[in-house]
């Protein structure tokens, strides 16, 4: 068993590149032997245990073995610990203490990247899981006007829901998001022009140029638009340009977290030289889901380390409350708020925190006089996918209800995440009737435009 009293490692995390074309990567017995590697020390150390299920699922592994030790697993079980991992990086980011330059080099979250792609590659995915993550294929289907409708309201059928986790393993108490058959593109192109246009006169500030061109995203694009149409009147309200992506395809992530890195490589040849565009245009570059930022910020530049657009689009790629308090640094926000937003209790999404921005939503909020934000650093569980299936939702519910019991004993006058998803996931364990609201629409309504 991997010692406990080793110092871990007191520098700034790193990450090394995603060896992903490596044939090594795929090879299962080099793979088993690097995944007992490092749950053996995990298992020493037991610190990520409160995170998500994994490291329980891993734990009790270990705990009912015949050795009590890593090495009484079995193989197969291994895929029990990779099932619950939904690649939300606050292992790596926030409690591993054997991440590099440590020489131990744990990278958990990766690992289990690795495994998804070895599991996908051997065609051990469900045809559910193809369907879910299929983003743009899901959205355009549901998102034609009658069929819109028909999937909103056998949503809502409790005997129909039943069905569907019969059939599709998609979990009856699950909360499901909407289509639009209007999406935030189509709305957005009334207002705005797509890839080019710039009326206005941008201010640079800082490391920002003033103009910024929203990446729509597969889910505010198709399932909730408004938060889109929210942060278009508060950028435009603080004399920053917006425009849209000429075209885009989902960013990769919902595949990314499948294991299937073909399709992520296939979404990448498709938004970068996009993006590369705008950046090259003078545009920054923002996505109103926090784990689309974090693709392009993060996940494509550590697999792509060598691609000079890649590592074009991702210092260009800004977190929109960081941009905007990047702006406020500079005396380029408008603090002309005419209303007040009282309390609120504020989720601050994984994906976001790992970004290493800072609590920069609630920074922005708090400028708001008379508002008070209490934020909320735990997971959600929810993930996209996570919380739907049937066979994980119970232990997503378990992982959102200290969130659910922070909101509950804030008595706030509004709550809601970054992700969108994750808001959703909440009001499911709260059953108040209470809606979340995205912080942009918060932002919004203090501006009161």
């Amino acid at each position: 068993m991997a010692a406990t009293t080793r110092e871990g490692n007191l520098e700034a995390p790193t990450r090394h590149p995603l060896d992903w074309k490596n044939p090594d990567f795929y090879n299962e017995p080099s793979l088993f032997k690097e995944m007992e590697r490092v749950f053996d020390i995990c298992h020493g150390c037991r610190r990520c245990v409160s995170l998500c299920q994994s490291f329980p699922t891993l734990f009790d592994l270990v705990d009912e073995s015949p050795t009590l030790e890593v090495d009484g697993i079995a193989k197969a079980d291994y895929a029990k610990v990779v099932d619950h991992c939904y690649l939300c990086d606050l292992c790596y980011m926030t409690k591993c203490p054997y991440v590099p330059p440590h020489e131990w080099n744990v990278d958990f979250p990766h690992l289990m990247l690795r495994a998804k792609a070895v599991k996908f590659k051997n065609g051990d995915v469900k045809l559910r899981d193809r369907i879910l993550t299929s983003t743009d294929t899901v959205g355009n289907l549901a998102g034609i006007p009658v069929v819109a409708q028909v999937v909103n309201a056998v949503n809502k059928i409790g005997i129909a829901r039943k069905g569907l986790e019969a059939v599709a393993g998609i979990h009856a108490d699950a909360w499901l998001p909407e289509f639009h058959s209007n999406p935030l593109r189509s709305r957005l192109s009334k207002h705005i022009s797509t890839g080019h246009r710039s009326s206005k006169q941008a201010e640079p500030a800082g490391t920002t140029t003033g103009r910024i061109a929203l990446f729509a995203t597969c889910y505010m694009n198709r399932n909730e638009p408004g938060p889109g149409e929210d942060f278009v009147a508060v950028f435009e309200h603080n004399g920053i340009p917006v425009t849209l992506a000429v075209q885009e395809r989902c960013c990769g992530m919902p595949k990314l977290e499948l294991g299937d890195l073909k399709a992520v490589a296939k979404a990448k040849e498709f938004n970068i030289p996009v993006l590369a565009k705008l950046v090259d245009e003078g545009w920054d570059l923002t996505a109103l889901v926090p784990s689309c930022v974090l693709m392009f910020k993060q996940e494509l530049p550590l697999m792509y380390p060598d691609d000079p657009d890649v590592q074009k689009v991702k210092e260009a790629f800004f977190d929109p409350f960081e941009y905007l308090m990047l702006r406020h640094r500079e005396g380029k926000l408008k603090s002309d708020f005419k209303q007040t937003l009282g309390k609120v209790a504020y989720h601050a999404a994984c994906h976001q925190r790992v970004q290493n921005i800072g609590q920069k939503t609630r920074e922005a909020l708090s400028l708001v006089p008379d508002t008070t934000v209490e934020i909320i650093e735990r997971c959600s569980g929810h993930d996209g996918t996570y919380a739907v299936k049937k066979e994980f939702h119970e232990a997503a519910m378990k992982i959102v209800m200290p969130v659910v019991d922070r909101v509950k004993k804030a008595e706030a006058q509004h709550y809601g995440s970054d992700c969108a998803m994750a808001g959703h996931h909440i009001e499911n364990g709260l059953k108040d009737g209470r809606a979340p609201e995205h912080p942009i629409t918060l932002l919004r309504k203090a501006y009161a435009i």
